[in-house]
């Protein structure tokens, strides 16, 4: 069978199977939003948790440990979850192939829609490429990422996870449930718009002095301008040569009055989590994120966009990767 023909077959049977996948959904999200009411836990945790969760899945990138926490989560449905992914999971295995969404590393420039899984591969290729250089690795709110778990054997890093007290409590807890090794990781609860996340991450054995780099995936968009700016700064008071990496949203998303984006906003305010933050997307963007950065004490390296961005055409998000400055 061809690239082409799978990819069509696996269409078909993936579009047959749909109404199992719509009646997993309900039940899916259901659960998630009520849990997440009830204790107070952050229910977008679960986004990146689950794209790598398929990605697992279909073998494209093995991530037992999500896997195992996808399993005893309270906030999460088996039964929804085995019938919101099955129209997926099915066709790959009648067929073979990997949609380019769950496909690793991420292929070619991804559209908003394949945000999620394009910025897994962007953010761990920029972890692969600096582990040799820093003895620190913090994931700041670390929600349900599971990178620090699978480090290879041969990195020599510190890791710190920084994340909201309950949210991290949490996360603790299914991690002890699921069997998932976490000693080696330094937790470190800290709420970023109430508290001074740096100081606590100091108390916890946190060298200012020693290059680190900095993960802070998918949070930006949920905080204030003063915390996401503040989060920056503090990142720029670490050892030159330091760095971090992050995603955003821009301004336009927040106001955007296309269906999917509205559909979006409306879905994040159930969770109690609205977006609040957005970078200034008039084109060039890579412009305004450099200018940005520099206003906040980092030098831009690397901006990815999610969306395209061609004339009058908006990026509607992007990914970025910043350092501190080396001294002349």
């Amino acid at each position: 069978m061809t690239d082409l023909s799978a990819a069509a077959l696996f269409r078909v049977i993936q579009a047959s199977l749909l109404p199992l996948g719509v009646a997993g959904y309900v039940p899916f999200v259901t659960r998630l939003i009520a849990h997440s009411r009830l204790t107070g836990t952050n229910a977008t945790v679960l986004a990146s948790l689950y794209t790598r969760y398929m990605q697992h899945k279909l073998g494209t990138r093995p991530d037992s440990a999500c896997e195992r926490l996808m399993e005893v989560m309270p906030s999460v449905s088996p039964a929804g979850l085995q019938l919101t992914t099955a129209p997926t999971r099915i066709a790959h295995r009648l067929t073979g192939h990997v949609p380019r969404i769950y496909q690793y590393r991420y292929p070619g420039e991804p559209p908003m829609f394949h945000q999620s899984s394009a910025r897994t591969t962007f953010y761990d290729v920029a972890i692969e490429q600096r582990l040799p250089r820093i003895a620190q690795l913090v994931i700041l709110g670390a929600g349900f990422d599971t990178r620090a778990y699978t480090l290879p054997l041969s990195a020599k890093v510190r890791c710190f996870e920084v994340d909201e007290p309950k949210t991290q409590a949490f996360k603790r807890e299914m991690l002890q449930k699921a069997g998932v090794d976490a000693r080696s990781v330094t937790f470190v609860p800290a709420d970023f718009e109430r508290e001074d996340w740096l100081e606590k991450l100091l108390a916890a054995g946190f060298s200012l002095s020693e290059p680190s780099f900095f993960v802070w995936e998918s949070v930006s968009m949920y905080l204030d301008a003063a915390a996401v700016e503040g989060t920056l700064r503090k990142v720029a008071r670490t050892a030159a040569g330091s760095g971090i990496a992050f995603d955003y949203f821009s301004r336009e998303i927040l106001d955007s009055r296309s269906p999917f984006m509205r559909y979006a906003r409306a879905m994040i305010k159930l969770t109690g989590e609205p977006w609040k933050f957005g970078i200034d997307n008039t084109p060039p963007v890579r412009d305004r994120v450099a200018a940005f950065l520099r206003a906040n004490g980092l030098e831009l390296e690397e901006q990815r966009n999610f969306g395209p961005e061609s004339g009058g055409r908006r990026a509607l998000a992007g990914f970025a990767i910043a350092n501190v400055p080396v001294a002349a």
